[in-house]
């Protein structure tokens, strides 16, 4: 193929045809990565439209394998965030929606940066496979109604080209490329419906609520003229979602809120992204009979069984991961993080906090970084608590007593207190249904 007419085209503001757009996806794997990055930057500056978008999408999609399964009643479902500190909804999330009549292909990814992984979260079980051919996460689905996995080699690898060039030519924060990058892997699922957790403040990718109300928009309607019932929950990621950050810290609230003793703020989205699509796929009329639904199911701790069922059908070993959740903590060193004067907690800064459990070893800088699961921080105090002076604002697990240590003296900096009672911003800022 040759793509000089379509970069010159794209570069002078022309729309594309379909046609053109599927026979550059489909030449990529012998286009050069000078004229790739060529394209990629005039669709940066010039966009797309939203034809030119779903074109584009569909055709990264059918790159590569798409999962395929057997006619069921239960509607193919599954929930995408834009990342965030502490973000691990997706863990209880998956086993309460299978238990309310879903099957949840759940493909995620990995952290970089203070961004945390959902597989690297997931790796922290003992004998977790998160490492599953085509074929397996359609058996998982299929009997056990939920799967966490990881994307198969031959799963949209046009994406994997687009996106590796786009990291060194300043082309990432696009939002025509980063709707189908994010869509065309969902899409790769056969999904009925959709939900998407697009989150803003200091340690979300958008900054601000208008930024990622854009991005939401985008992601909706690029969702739905591909044929998904796709809606966006906007949400707030100034402050860590629940009150723990790291990965086996957070495996560990997830386990808790399947049991009914996790965060109210961690509680609050899972139900909220369950009763949206209980609405999407019809299975409910009302958002707030839907959340009652969803409610009640957590409750009942069939999702809680269904984890351990998921856990299970992905190798891990349940006698050793009973073991560990006997243990207050893993990590070697464990400190807390005293409060400088009594009041009320005004700001617990999520950049902070994951810029230092990155730094711990609980993130990524590089995807060659060795993950060191144990670590993080815990008992997080949230906006609008009250402490008293000297009492724990969290508590840190490192490696060591001289990281821990280091690490204290910079979360000090995430906290703020007032004198005076402070009401923080609601958790759920919006919701973008398309419609």
């Amino acid at each position: 193929m040759n793509l000089l007419p379509l970069i010159e085209a794209k570069r002078d503001g022309r729309k594309l045809a379909s046609d053109e757009v599927r026979q550059f996806v489909a030449a990529l794997p012998a286009l050069p990565d000078y004229q790739v990055a060529a394209f990629l930057m005039a669709i940066f500056f010039r966009g797309l439209d939203s034809e030119e978008r779903a074109a584009l999408t569909l055709a990264m999609r059918d790159s590569g394998d798409r999962l395929s399964f057997p006619p069921d009643p239960r509607p193919l479902v599954d929930k995408h965030s834009t990342g965030g500190v502490g973000d691990k909804v997706s863990l209880p999330l998956a086993p309460l929606l299978a238990c309310l009549g879903f099957r949840v292909p759940m493909i995620s990814g990995r952290g970089l940066g203070i961004t945390g992984g959902t597989l690297d979260k997931l790796e922290s079980i003992p004998g977790f496979t998160t490492a599953l051919p085509a074929a397996r996460i359609t058996e998982v689905v299929q009997s056990v109604g939920c799967v966490i996995c990881g994307q198969t080699d031959r799963m949209v690898p046009a994406d994997k080209r687009l996106y590796a060039l786009r990291d060194v030519t300043g082309t990432v924060p696009s939002i025509p490329l980063i709707t189908a990058s994010i869509l065309s892997k969902k899409l790769a699922e056969s999904l009925h419906a959709l939900v998407l957790d697009v989150k803003f403040g200091c340690a979300a990718f958008m900054q601000t609520r208008e930024q990622a109300r854009e991005l939401a928009r985008a992601m909706v309607a690029l969702g739905r003229d591909c044929g998904v019932n796709t809606r966006a929950v906007l949400t707030d990621m100034n402050t860590p979602l629940g009150r723990a950050a790291g990965n086996w810290l957070e495996v560990k609230e997830s386990i808790a809120c399947l049991e009914g003793r996790g965060p109210a703020d961690l509680r609050e989205l899972v139900v909220a992204f369950a009763a949206h699509l209980l609405v999407q796929t019809t299975q409910a009329v009302t958002l707030n009979e839907a959340t009652q639904t969803a409610e009640a199911c957590l409750a009942s701790g069939a999702p809680r069984r269904k984890w351990d069922e998921m856990l299970a059908a992905q190798g891990a070993d349940l006698d050793a991961l009973r073991a560990r959740l006997d243990h207050n903590f893993t990590a070697p060193a464990v400190t807390d993080i005293p409060a400088p004067q009594g009041g009320f907690v005004t700001r617990c800064d999520a950049r902070i906090i994951g810029e230092v459990i990155r730094d711990l070893g609980g993130g990524r800088l590089t995807q060659d970084t060795v993950i060191q699961p144990a670590v993080g921080v815990d008992r997080l105090v949230k906006p609008g608590e009250q402490v008293k002076r000297g009492e724990a604002l969290g508590r840190v697990h490192a490696r060591n007593a001289a990281e821990a240590a280091a690490a204290v003296a910079r979360l000090r900096e995430a906290f703020a207190i007032a004198a005076t009672p402070f009401a923080p911003a609601p958790l759920i800022a919006e919701v973008i249904a398309g419609n």
